[in-house]
């Protein structure tokens, strides 16, 4: 077995096993003890810590430990039990053998002393000095060791002494338990949190339990009540974990309101409004639903009782449901109903009322530990679970099972209070629809039998969703549309036609197809919402029933009084109208007109004021809710989400403006100009058919109209998106430049503002009033305070940037702003704003001979900084000769040139006073002699001889070169001398002081570096880091709080099993080129690389004991997409907040002396960093939720183990993290073994973990929902704070965007419009992944401008932005008691993070965003996990068409504001569904012309020729096709941030990377996943993988994964442009061929060949070779149970068919009538094939199924014989070949000679009967279960074969000819990393695996 490594060790992997006879078993033995003996992990863990002092002790422990494990498990029958003992047992054996006793004679004495020893040492003497988890640890360590103490030493020998010190021990573990943020119960060395006033007085509100009744307790369990959570746990059995956690929760939150805009002096008690704000807060929730459901609140004060202790009982108690709810807190309304009758019990019990159900009075009594979870929680859990397995994951339809709305809805009910409380576990909501029940059931439980019905709403996956939740955006485009078709038909060259009498009767007709589009919606309503009409009230039902009827109605009516009224009556409606009377008045229809209109005129008037709809929505009265029944069906959520009057304005004219462009277009460009051919072509007579025609008389030529036309509708109906994309585009643009974006965008843009920072700095991140800050003007008007606190900032700020290597030690050096003293008379600027200033004016001085000293002043003063320079330098020099001369006469000397440079300079006479030309040789000598004052010094005499002999030169050369008069100034002190020589004696120890070094340095840098600054910093991400801070300073951006006065926030990260850290192995392990993870990243980024290795090498920095592998495995951790990187980004946060304490309270002296200089021993210094930390505590925590962290402690793979070791070592790296996971247990119940499940909270210990919190769970909760919410979920109870900030483990931070958190948490506390504050504030996010390679360039710019122009328009003017993942912050309060962060339901929620956005908008949430600050963020960057990535969207939005949320919002919303949320959502989706189609409807409709001779009869029309309508309308579609709408939001942000020109360059390389056939190929993926969602279900997680994409993806993986999504399609196309291109000869002689099928053959091409362009080495002749051979050999194997798709294409095949598998009986139907397309092929070309000679006889199609039928029959024969005789009968198979062979030959040979059957003839047949062969497949995929049970399967499996390897085969060969040519290979590497070349990358010898280096 192998040893595992110390702990100690950074972050190492860990062995699974250990070895006894290892040296170091000690550090992993107590983690890996399996679950079901968890008891004795303490025990060993204690083992191991005094394993050192005394080995005997640590053996007993061991002993103890296995007879524990023995009595535990008798018969070892528990998981890993049997190996667990086994080596327990071998290394007590060889210790027993190893150890004896130490300090006494025998085992019994020896423990018994050395535990009083260890109480003594540790306990006695140290719980004064000991910190509180220090002490926690000793504590734990000596219970351990007498329980191991009473096993070893008989009870008559423990004396007197050892018990006293067992019961003190016993009493201290109370007070010393490990603790969060919190030792509430510590004594001796407190924390500084615990001192904090705000906590003090915030613990004395909650320890109040004065008047609250004592409960009736077992006296087993007696004990006094601290708290009045304690007493709330008492009464209703909360676990102890839970109400641990809850309590510090509490304290927390109230401590952080309370505080906020109050005095620190005087503060003892808590503010009265402040536990009342924080009940209003958390119960907005629960008083809406007690209103809805017309039931008084619970909330009630007793009078004569203390009301801030009841406010806190209803608090603490609804905390204390929350936090132990598990899943259910992804069901408000429901923790409301529980919270409810908790609520009245309390009242109750404070009163001693009656119990409503008995008539008994309220005891209380107390409940055991668990009570709560086991009668309330886990029934519910259970029902949820039930409901969850009929899911079968995914793969069940929506509507067989229940998800968490569904449940959830139940309460929004009245019918929920027929659960009674207690809850009665045989009403209809436990009873689940699998069990049988009894038939004498109550009425208010569930009918035996039936399914329970869906809740509200019913997910059918159907299209027609679209239509139901957006029925008014259809609506409106159909009558548009309607009514623009008939103004062009009856057009005379101008619109005013529509005034036309006839014209306008015409158009009247629309309100006809309104009133059918409205049966139609109503029909929807009733069929799709019918499985949950059982759980519908009656009122609801019935508002169903009647819209139907009274949509039937009008249905009916509408056309009747149209035609009686307008229209001419046809013979029947003659005998109707005798009937009737005079009903043909003709003002009937326009009566019915406007009865049907009018309640729209009143949504209109609503519309307009939106105040009055949101108050009449939202009301509970019941008239209004009679009055509001018929406008909308009653609902909990989505009541009054209107808008104010200046929102509704912007985005409505936004609308407008766009809708009449688009319909302007529509009209002008694809309606007008279709409508006169159209005409002709209808009154074209056309007999002359070139197949056998069905209806040779059809009327008008229906088919070419709708060939024609069908396109056309399609473009007209998604084109509304290309005109979102153009004007959001422009308006988010502008809408940035008033946001003051992209103003400081380059590195001379910085320089320039850069003197105006400090300033803006001063205003928006330094918390004073505007009163301080003006008296601050006056009384520092050269704003040097101002400077000092933004150098604190900027200079932690490029320290962070030096540490992240972004720059080097020089750049560093330039970029430091120093602490400004009042040493120097003028500012002092970073050096890189004045670098080159002190040469340029040298260059300036020597060449003014004869000039003025004014001209030379002038020049020097017209540049600021240059002045600047100038001056510090002189004064820096003067400061630094005179503290280093030691000699009085020497400094006056030095003081005396001075004084006559200050009087030349003040009298005009410096120029006659000092010869210019001697400044570059004393320029020259001053480098010298600073280089050597900060060189190192080995030999001190010789280092002062050198910095002597140099400074003699320098006074030389300024008293006789320089100055006019030096000589004078010499001979005056000449008589002062003694005998030594002059400038000799200097304090040579003063190069040792580091700020005097820090001076000496920088005047060093100022005369030395003579390059511009201009590129400094080299690297280009510290460059957009600098200039975007800097920038950001003078954006809308909140004013800063103190600290103090700062919204508490917690960060949550959920995690699975990503990468940790990168290990050793990773790091070097070769791709198939021979290419590291270590080598590719110091090629991509060689300065960084260079800079890291060149801190690691400078003894400055504190790299500790780390080894250099370490620091590698740390530096390319932290370009990866790890958790470490994320870990570290957050942490910033913690950093930044500590430094913002620092520049809340420090004094003008510390300031300027600077927040690093501070004495590190200085008392006050530690009092100040105590209160910082307790402050930073107070206001922030990090919480990752890593899921599986108990199971990779115990797992046995090694990944596994080290990704524990690595999360072990963050916490120990970083004490305030937190992490989370879910503990699976095995625990004995009533002599059954069961698993038992935990949500667990840890920290870092001193080597290990420390475990603070473990709450019990129903059941697994990951099995319930989806994996991510429900992990999110699990931890947050154990998040803190007011907001709360989502960050995915793919992010990273930055320390200068940690600066700003505390101004944009202010913006949650500024009310928008009214009384609304934000709920969801969303964040701009800079994707980090760009530099990777093109692919991830696309990536990156795609995403970067959805969460900058995208997000910034969504937000304002459209108020649609939702919650697109992270690292939006959240009101943590508003989404605690509202149903969490995200929604969980299986499949449903797939795209769990928009739903948290919908939910928010729904219960009246605002969500802003803001640009401001930023967040880093990974992508995908290789070409198939971008592709999972799109596919991952695209099932998401699928699932999101059918959703309730969708619906709800697309109903509710107003029309304009549902436009804007159709084409942000999942319109954008639908809209690329509709552009691919729109290319298939426009080839099948063409191939339908050319075959059917139609086109040719048509084009011969010399009007049709000329027409251009179908070229400019299909140009529309195919802008949206190429992909060109994605980069116009791209190049807009590019301009607006980096540059128009920048952005120009962008773009024209993007295109020569082939962007476009990139973003075509997307849209092939969005489509296919989104539609078949839709139709058949199948939509998973895909976890796409976030490694360095590096390799090369073989040929049969790419077909695997896009062989249905974009081979097959292509393949199709491809086809049918074949078909136009040979039979549409009219076509081509038209022009219009070429323009309108180009884009469509980029499509096939980009389709079907992306893959393989940006796939590495795509075109490499060896990976071709290599490819072709695992493309065989795949296509080979047989399939089978448990062979892996990837190693059998069978396997393959049958995966792929998994949604057919699943699919109902319509998805069935419509994929075979989807694939009768198929036949057209045939049916068309045999009429064309040379040898039909002509015949439109049905028999010629007749015959061709004949000869389709002869060739299967053939195929058949061969697989038959191949698997009879292939082994047995060789001969008899060979005859069987031979015989087709000849059989073949002689028939081919007949059909040349005889029948006239031609070469191309065979060619066309091929290409008639391929797509029939398909067509059949399809069938008989969809018919599987048929064909299955009558033994066909096996025939389709071989015939799928064959299709699958000609496919193959087609899409490879032109690989193979592109790979033969060697330079095709070296272009694609220069496209596909043309990003990584920029950068130094030599891609090519890196792929050619070359490692010169």
């Amino acid at each position: 077995m192998a040893t595992g490594k110390s702990f100690s060790r950074g972050f190492s992997r860990a062995a699974t096993f250990v070895d006894p006879d290892a040296q170091d078993y000690g550090a992993v033995d107590s983690e890996l003890v399996p679950s079901s003996l968890a008891s004795i992990a303490p025990i060993l863990r204690v083992a191991n810590e005094i394993q050192l002092y005394n080995e005997r002790v640590a053996y007993l422990c061991r002993f103890h430990a296995l007879e524990k494990a023995h009595t535990m498990d008798p018969t070892s029958s528990g998981r890993g039990v049997r190996q667990f003992k086994t080596y327990l047992l071998h290394r007590c054996e060889k210790e027993e053998r190893d150890t004896k006793p130490k300090l006494e004679d025998n085992d019994p004495r020896e423990i018994l002393t050395y535990y009083r020893n260890y109480y003594v040492e540790n306990i006695l003497n140290g719980q004064y000095t000991k910190k509180p988890e220090e002490m926690a640890k000793v504590v734990q360590v000596a219970s351990v060791l007498y329980d191991v103490l009473r096993t070893v030493v008989p009870s008559s020998k423990v004396d007197e002494e050892t018990k006293r010190y067992a019961k003190d021990v016993e009493e201290k573990r109370e007070q010393y338990e490990h603790y969060n943020i919190l030792p509430l119960y510590a004594v001796g060395v407190k924390p500084g949190i615990m001192e904090l006033p705000e906590i003090k007085a915030a613990l004395r509100a909650l320890r109040n339990v004065d008047n609250l009744p004592l409960l009736q307790m077992p006296e087993e369990i007696a004990k006094p009540v601290n708290d009045i959570l304690e007493w709330l746990s008492s009464v209703f059995g909360f676990q102890k974990g839970n109400v641990a956690n809850q309590r510090e929760h509490l304290i927390l939150l109230i401590a952080n309101m309370d505080i906020r805009k109050k005095n620190v002096d005087h503060y003892d008690l808590l503010d009265s409004h402040t536990v009342q704000r924080l009940l209003d807060f958390i119960f907005k929730n629960y008083q809406s639903w007690c209103k809805y459901l017309h039931c008084t609140s619970n909330i009630k004060f007793p009078r004569g009782h203390n009301r801030q202790q009841i406010e806190l009982l209803y608090i603490g108690l609804y905390l204390l449901i929350w936090g132990e709810a598990s899943n259910i807190r992804f069901m408000p309304e429901c923790l409301c109903y529980i919270f409810h009758n908790m609520a009245n019990e309390i009242h109750g019990i404070l009163l001693g009322n009656v119990q409503p159900a008995s008539g008994g009075m309220y005891q209380a009594a107390s409940h055991g530990e668990e009570a709560f979870l086991r009668e309330v929680v886990t029934p519910i859990y259970e029902v949820l679970r039930k409901e969850a397995r009929r899911n079968k994951n995914g793969k069940a339809s929506h509507s067989a099972w229940r998800n968490y709305d569904d449940l959830n809805e139940y309460f929004w009910s009245k019918k929920c209070f027929k659960l009674g409380w207690p809850m009665d576990k045989k009403a209809d909501f436990f009873v689940h629809s699998d069990i049988i029940q009894p038939v004498n059931v109550a009425p208010n439980q569930a009918v035996f039998g039936k399914r329970k019905p869906k809740t509200n709403f019913v997910e059918v996956r159907t299209f027609w969703h679209l239509y139901r939740s957006f029925d008014r955006l259809w609506i409106f485009f159909i009558l548009a549309l309607q009514a623009m078709i008939i103004i062009a038909w009856n057009h005379n060259g101008s619109v005013s036609v529509i005034f036309d009498e006839d014209v306008f009767k015409s158009i009247l007709s629309i309100f006809i197809t309104a009133a059918i589009l409205n049966l139609l919606r109503a029909v929807l309503d009733v069929i799709l919402s019918f499985l949950a009409w059982r759980s519908l009230k009656f009122h609801q039902i019935l508002r169903y029933i009647l819209k139907l009827v009274v949509a039937t109605i009008w249905a009916v009516v509408m056309p009747l009084s149209y035609r009686a009224s307008v229209d001419q009556p046809t013979e029947t409606w003659e005998l109707f109208s005798n009937l009737e009377g005079d009903w043909r008045n003709e003002t009937l229809f326009y009566y019915c007109v406007a009865i049907y209109l009018s309640p729209n005129i009143l949504a209109v008037l609503l519309f307009i004021f939106p105040f009055l709809r949101k108050s009449l929505e939202r009301s509970n009265w019941r008239i209004i809710n009679l009055l509001m029944w018929w406008a909308q069906p009653k609902s909990y959520v989505a009541r009054g989400m209107h808008e104010d009057m200046l929102s509704l304005l912007k985005y409505t004219l936004f609308w407008i403006v766009l809708i009449i462009s688009k319909l302007a277009f529509s009209y002008y460009v694809e309606i007008l100009p279709l409508v006169q051919p159209t005409k002709t072509i209808m009154e074209l007579s056309i007999s002359n058919y070139e197949w056998h025609e069905f209806f040779p008389n059809g009327t008008h030529n229906i088919g070419v109209v709708i060939a024609i036309w069908a396109p056309i509708l399609m473009v007209y109906f998604m084109d509304a998106q290309i005109w979102y994309a153009i004007y959001s585009t422009l308006i988010g643009g502008i809408h940035g430049a008033f946001s003051h974006l992209g103003e400081i965008r380059t590195l001379g843009m910085l320089r320039s503002r850069f003197e105006s920072i400090p300033q803006a700095f001063s205003e928006c991140m330094v918390p004073y009033s505007r009163q301080t800050a003006e008296q601050n003007q006056q009384n520092d008007p050269h704003g040097r305070k101002n400077i000092a606190r933004f150098s604190q900032a900027w200079n932690e700020f490029i320290l962070s940037l030096r540490m992240e290597d972004l720059i080097n030690n020089r750049e560093r050096d330039l970029l430091l702003v120093p602490y400004t003293s009042s040493e120097v008379s003028v500012i002092q600027w970073p050096p890189f704003l004045l670098a080159s200033k002190i040469p340029i004016a040298l260059d300036m001085a020597k060449d003014l001979k004869g000039k003025e000293d004014a001209d030379f002043f002038r020049k020097i003063k017209s540049d600021y900084f240059m002045l600047s320079a100038v001056i510090e330098c002189y004064e820096t020099l003067k400061d630094i000769l005179s503290s280093l001369l030691q000699a009085n006469g020497d400094r006056m000397i030095v003081n005396h040139i001075c004084d006559e440079i200050d009087d030349s300079i003040q009298h005009k006479t410096f120029l006659s006073k000092f010869r210019m030309s001697g400044l570059p040789l004393l320029n020259d000598k001053l480098e010298k002699f600073l280089s050597l004052l900060v060189g190192e010094n080995e030999d001190e005499e010789l280092y002062r001889r050198q910095i002597v002999n140099v400074l003699q030169d320098i006074m030389e050369i300024i008293t006789q070169d320089v100055m006019v008069h030096g000589q004078e100034i010499l001979d005056r002190h000449h008589q002062a001398e003694i005998k030594e020589q002059r400038f000799e004696r200097i304090n040579i120890h003063l190069t040792n002081n580091g700020s005097w070094r820090e001076k000496v340095v920088r005047l060093h840098l100022l005369l030395t570096v003579k390059e511009s600054a201009i590129n400094v910093p080299m690297n280009l991400d510290a460059r957009r880091r600098m200039t975007f801070f800097a920038n950001s300073l003078f954006m809308n951006i909140p004013k800063a709080p103190k600290v103090r006065d700062m919204l508490s926030f917690s960060v949550l990260t959920p995690y699975y099993t990503e990468d940790v850290i990168y290990s050793d192995d990773e790091l070097n392990k070769e791709n198939e080129d021979g290419i590291t993870i270590l080598f590719y990243l110091q090629k991509i980024y060689p300065d960084e690389w260079k800079n890291f290795l060149e801190r690691i090498e400078d003894p400055k920095f504190d790299n500790g004991s780390k080894d250099r592998m370490e620091l590698i495995r740390w530096w390319v951790s932290y370009r990866g997409q790890t958790l470490f990187r994320t870990v570290r980004g957050m942490m910033y946060y913690r950093e930044a907040l500590e430094l913002q304490c620092f520049l809340d309270s420090a004094m003008d002296q510390a300031l300027f002396r600077g927040y690093r200089t501070i004495d590190m021993n200085n008392k006050d210094y530690k009092i100040f960093k105590s209160h910082a930390q307790a402050l930073a505590d107070l206001k922030f925590t990090y919480v990752v939720s890593c899921q599986v962290y108990g199971a990779q402690k115990k797992s046995s793979d090694s990944r596994e183990r080290s990704c524990y070791m690595n999360i072990l070592n963050l916490m120990l790296k970083y004490p305030s993290l937190r992490v989370a996971y879910i503990d699976e247990r095995e625990e004995t119940v009533n002599g059954k073994s069961e698993k038992v499940w935990y949500s667990v909270l840890v920290k870092g210990g001193d080597k290990l973990d420390e475990e603070i919190y473990r709450i019990k769970l129903p059941g697994p909760p990951t099995e319930i929902g989806e994996g991510k919410p429900e992990n999110q979920n699990h931890a947050i109870i154990f998040t803190r704070g007011e907001a709360l900030q989502t960050i995915d483990m793919n992010q990273d931070n930055y320390f200068e965007e940690a600066l700003k958190m505390r101004n944009v948490l202010e913006e949650l506390l500024t009310t928008h419009h009214g009384q609304r504050r934000p709920t969801i504030l969303g964040l701009r996010e800079h994707i980090f992944t760009g530099s990777v390679s093109s692919l991830a360039w696309f990536m990156s710019n795609q995403e970067t401008s959805f969460v900058t122009i995208g997000q910034r328009f969504l937000a304002t003017p459209l108020r649609v932005r939702f919650h697109y993942g992270h690292p939006d912050i959240f009101d943590r309060i508003f989404h605690l008691t509202r149903g969490g962060l995200s929604k969980a339901s299986k499949t449903i929620n797939l795209s769990e993070d928009i739903f948290s956005g919908y939910n928010s908008t729904l219960r009246g949430g605002y969500i802003t965003h803001h640009e401001y600050i930023q967040v880093g963020k990974g992508r995908d960057v290789g070409m198939n996990q971008i592709s999972l990535f799109e596919a991952k969207v695209a099932n998401g939005n699928g699932e999101q068409t059918l959703s309730r949320d969708v619906y709800r919002l697309g109903r509710r919303f107003d029309f304009f504001r549902m436009l804007s949320f159709y084409f942000t959502t999942v319109g954008f989706y639908f809209s690329s569904m509709v552009t691919v189609l729109t290319v298939y409807t426009f080839l099948y409709g063409r191939m339908y012309l050319v075959l059917s001779g139609l086109e040719r009869e048509v084009s011969e029309n010399a009007d049709l020729l000329k027409n251009k309508a179908l070229e400019e309308a299909l140009a529309t579609q195919s802008v949206f096709q190429l992909g060109l709408l994605l980069m116009l939001p791209m190049i807009m942000e590019i301009g607006l941030e980096r540059g128009f020109r920048t952005a120009l360059g962008h773009f024209i390389t993007m295109q020569l990377q082939l962007a476009s056939v990139f973003f075509t190929f997307q849209l092939g993926t969005k489509a296919h996943y989104y539609g078949r969602t839709i139709l058949h279900g199948g939509s998973k997680y895909r976890a796409t993988g976030r490694g360095f994409v590096i390799f090369h993806a073989k040929f049969a993986e790419n077909y695997r994964m896009y062989s249905r999504s974009h081979f097959v399609k292509g393949l199709e196309l491809f086809i049918l442009l074949i078909v136009y291109m040979v039979y549409g000869d009219s076509a081509r002689a038209t022009k219009l061929y070429l323009f309108i099928t180009f884009s469509m053959w980029f499509v096939v091409a980009s389709w079907l060949f992306a893959p393989f362009v940006f796939n590495p080495s795509g075109f490499d002749w060896q990976k071709t070779v290599d490819d072709w051979t695992d493309w065989k050999r795949w296509m080979g194997n047989r399939g089978g149970i448990g062979i892996a798709q990837d190693k059998s294409w069978e396997s393959w095949w049958d995966a792929e068919q998994e949604h057919l598998k699943n699919t109902n009986i319509r998805g069935r139907v419509f994929e075979i009538i989807l694939a009768f397309r198929f036949f057209i092929y045939q049916y068309g070309i045999v009429y064309h094939l040379h040898i039909s000679r002509q015949s439109k006889n049905i028999l010629v199609y007749g015959l061709s199924w004949f000869v389709m039928l002869s060739v299967l029959m053939i195929l058949k024969l061969v697989s038959m014989g191949r698997r009879r005789f292939g082994t047995d009968f060789q001969l008899m198979f060979r005859i069987l070949k031979a015989l087709l062979f000849l059989g073949f030959i002689t028939v081919m040979t007949i059909l040349f000679v005889l029948v006239g059957l031609t070469v191309n003839d065979l060619f066309a047949s091929i290409i008639a009967f391929m797509p029939t062969g398909w067509a059949l497949l399809l069938i008989a995929q969809a018919c599987r279960p048929a064909l299955k049970g009558i033994g066909f399967w096996d025939s389709v499996m071989e015939l799928a074969r064959a299709y699958e390897a000609i496919m193959g085969l087609v899409i490879f060969m032109p690989v193979v000819v592109l790979s033969w040519f060697p330079f095709v290979s070296e272009f694609q590497t220069r496209l596909l990393f043309n990003q990584a070349f920029s950068r130094g990358l030599q891609i090519s010898m890196i792929l050619a695996g070359k490692k010169s280096n």
